[in-house]
């Protein structure tokens, strides 16, 4: 089986969580691979049409192609698979008006030209069944064996709540101020720990503001007691498919989140974490985390579990291959 990825680029975490990680276990299963970003202007996308022919499948990851260059691929390549993991067919949380006709329908016509969708979580897949009941689930996953648990023998004076994530989703740490605000007047040895490439700003809490490197990601994961994941419950946050609680749990910290979309599915409300959606809950659920180290690795380790079984590439993997070599094998 010959594969053509065409991907948004090798920096991009969506690439890298759901195509890239996966070519190691691809090879090994006798899959030849070749990754291309997505090209940019019509020279490019002509040299892509010259070579499709080639390939058993072409798998295009989150952007939605002109309608030229769509029926151009429709004309040429041997299969086509379609993967995503956002709401790409709304607009973001920060509009106005989520609902947007010609993101719809440029999702609507993907989606139809696609032998098969890969959707990141249940919501999304609710989506493209609109459209085509050629959809599967794959979750985006972490390598576990990567993330090895933290170590809770070593004790810590402070408390150290965390946040990691990309400038656009900044805007959901930014309405928990409050929250962080009251905690730090109440317990003096909590601090917040951002992880990003922009901050905010608090006053009554001490930040620490760390620029995200991949490097050191996994240890500045390490060095959180408590991972959050604020959301808005709209449609764009509905598609989130929640990889800072897998890289929270692949550490076995516990998680404090909104509970929306695939966040209710993965945190299990006070097993693994805690569900909370007003101030007072944020404030009441973090404390009874900060308040109580051993509930911390309790939950921390259940959680990592959780992604052990079906949120890891060790899971997943096998799946995604499936899907490949079954729509490569589609009436052959």
């Amino acid at each position: 089986m010959n594969v053509l990825f065409l991907i948004q680029g090798h920096d991009r975490p969506s690439s890298r969580y759901r195509v890239l990680q996966y070519l190691p276990y691809l090879k090994q299963k006798g899959v030849k691979t070749t990754v291309v970003v997505y090209p940019r202007d019509i020279g490019g996308s002509r040299k892509i049409y010259r070579e499709i022919g080639d390939y058993d499948v072409v798998f295009i990851q989150r952007k939605r192609p002109h309608p030229l260059f769509l029926y151009l691929l429709q004309q040429r390549a041997k299969r086509l698979i379609y993967d995503f993991d956002d709401a790409v067919m709304y607009r973001s949380a920060n509009a106005a008006l989520p609902y947007s006709k010609t993101r719809e329908r440029q999702f609507g016509r993907m989606v139809k030209a696609a032998d098969h969708v890969i959707a990141g979580n249940t919501f999304l897949k609710d989506q493209t069944r609109r459209y085509t009941n050629q959809v599967t689930v794959i979750p985006t996953a972490i390598d576990i064996k990567k993330y090895a648990p933290k170590n809770y023998k070593m004790k810590h004076t402070k408390v150290t709540i965390g946040w990691i994530g990309s400038s656009s989703t900044l805007p959901y740490l930014d309405d928990m101020k409050g929250v962080f605000e009251e905690l730090g007047e109440r317990y003096k040895h909590v601090e917040l720990k951002v992880i990003c490439d922009t901050f905010i700003n608090c006053e009554k809490i001490s930040v620490i503001k760390k620029i995200w490197s991949e490097k050191e990601e996994i240890a500045d994961l390490k060095s959180l007691d408590i991972g959050v994941m604020p959301l808005s419950d709209d449609p764009w946050s509905r598609g989130k498919c929640g990889l800072k609680i897998m890289q929270y749990f692949g550490v076995g910290i516990p998680v404090v989140c909104t509970p929306v979309g695939i966040n209710r599915d993965v945190v299990q409300d006070e097993i693994n974490g805690f569900w909370a959606v007003t101030k007072e809950e944020w404030i009441e659920k973090l404390s009874i985390l900060i308040e109580d180290s051993s509930l911390r690795q309790e939950m921390g380790l259940r959680g990592r579990e959780i992604v052990r079984e079906s949120y890891s590439i060790q899971a997943c993997a096998p799946r995604f291959y499936r899907v490949l070599n079954e729509v490569a094998q589609k009436d052959a």
